[in-house]
């Protein structure tokens, strides 16, 4: 789980074009404790992580391991309704109307 968590991570902070050193700086770490982290040489502790995911724009949730499949189905759709049929498409939201997106 901790291995996954730290990919994640890593991707996001390489998809940002973000070096260790900028996000080590901003989230107030040493770049060898995110060099560290990311190889897992260590086992970082959670107050790490969280610093981690928060500069790059994220949260850490608990969730209850019964959900994680429907939850990471639900995230890979791109947040269609759970349980909606493959091909079908979500209601339009409020983000649809602030980007113009549909029309009522």
């Amino acid at each position: 789980m901790t291995d996954a968590l730290i990919a994640t991570l890593a991707a996001a902070r390489k998809a940002q074009q973000m070096t260790q050193a900028e996000l080590a700086e901003r989230a107030g770490l040493s770049r060898m404790a995110v060099q560290r982290t990311e190889t897992g040489d260590v086992d970082p502790r959670y107050s790490t992580l969280a610093e981690m995911s928060r500069v790059l724009g994220m949260r850490m949730i608990a969730v209850p391991a019964d959900l994680v499949p429907a939850l990471h189905a639900f995230v890979q759709s791109g947040g269609k309704f759970l349980g909606q049929p493959a091909g079908a498409d979500a209601p339009p939201s409020i983000v649809d109307d602030l980007a113009g997106n549909t029309a009522r």
